[in-house]
């Protein structure tokens, strides 16, 4: 048996750098306590989220990958701690801006950097603006506690990306978010369509799914969002075993890895593909 606890986190971010990370530190170390293997944060939760507006002064909080003061200072927390902890963070590189993610393991080792693949371009989620596209394929690290593959925010709408994680040995997905109302549409409620499109993830491919995300108001320019929190886990069945509404806290779910895998070779949903049929999903346009 090969254990594994998961915890999401929940927190408001304000407009204070230093506050921001304490209090990831205060959820991380929480977490931990409470028996947490693998902690995961929110997308960009040193900060307010800045791509509300399309301005140039948030440029000057991105840093390169290498020496990230807010990803030195977790990798500490996770050695400490002996967690893993996938770190949101605004990375730099070169003339390069991108929204990443730096896997951190148990030992504090930064063993790589995801950057977001799918960046969303519409009202008060300006991203586009931002973040260049992530240049590599779906990313999976060898952890102290298991193979993990994470997505950011938006790559978890799009189930080839979850596959392909699953196909290349990742036993669970963690998609650190950024989500909440829609400036464009106040009344509509994107929430319950954004869990069940990653609790499909799961139950299509027979892994734990996580998705932490922000909550609290925060306004831009001339709009505003209502982060709706709703972090939750769910297992390989799909169904939410650990879930929040919008306060800010910690939830938690236990797995066994192995018992994992046996469901998954069981159920024969990877015996059975047939790639040979889905040259479609690698074309841009689609036929007729």
């Amino acid at each position: 048996m090969r254990g594994v606890t998961i915890a999401v986190t929940q927190m408001a971010c304000g407009r204070g750098r230093q506050d921001n990370i304490e209090r990831a530190e205060a959820l991380v170390r929480e977490a931990a306590g409470r028996g947490a293997n693998v902690i995961l944060l929110p997308e960009l939760f040193e900060t307010r989220y800045f791509c509300q507006d399309e301005t140039g002064e948030p440029f000057d909080l991105a840093a390169p990958a290498d020496g990230h003061p807010t990803v030195a200072h977790m990798s500490a927390l996770a050695a400490e701690l002996g967690v893993v902890i996938p770190v949101s963070f605004f990375e730099r590189h070169g003339n390069s801006f991108y929204n990443s993610v730096a896997m951190v393991d148990a030992d504090g080792r930064t063993m790589g950097v995801y950057r977001k693949s799918h960046i969303p371009f519409n009202p008060g989620y300006y991203e586009k603006h931002y973040f260049a596209p992530g240049d590599r394929e779906p990313q999976v690290w060898p952890t102290r506690f298991g193979v993990i593959g994470v997505g950011i925010c938006w790559d978890q709408w799009f189930p080839e990306f979850a596959r392909a994680m699953v196909l290349r040995g990742a036993e669970y997905l963690l998609f650190p978010s950024a989500i909440g109302s829609e400036p464009s549409d106040p009344e509509y409620d994107s929430m319950p369509p954004w869990r069940r499109v990653m609790q499909g993830h799961a139950a299509a491919n027979l892994v734990p799914v996580a998705a932490s995300n922000r909550v609290g108001v925060e306004r831009g320019a001339s709009t505003e969002i209502t982060f709706y929190g709703a972090s939750f886990v769910a297992d390989a069945m799909g169904a939410i075993t650990a879930g929040m509404d919008r306060e800010e806290g910690v939830e938690l779910a236990a797995f066994d890895l192995d018992g994992v895998a046996a469901q998954r070779e069981a159920w024969s949903v990877f015996r059975d593909r047939r790639p040979e049929l889905y040259g479609l999903l690698s074309s841009v346009e689609p036929e007729g």
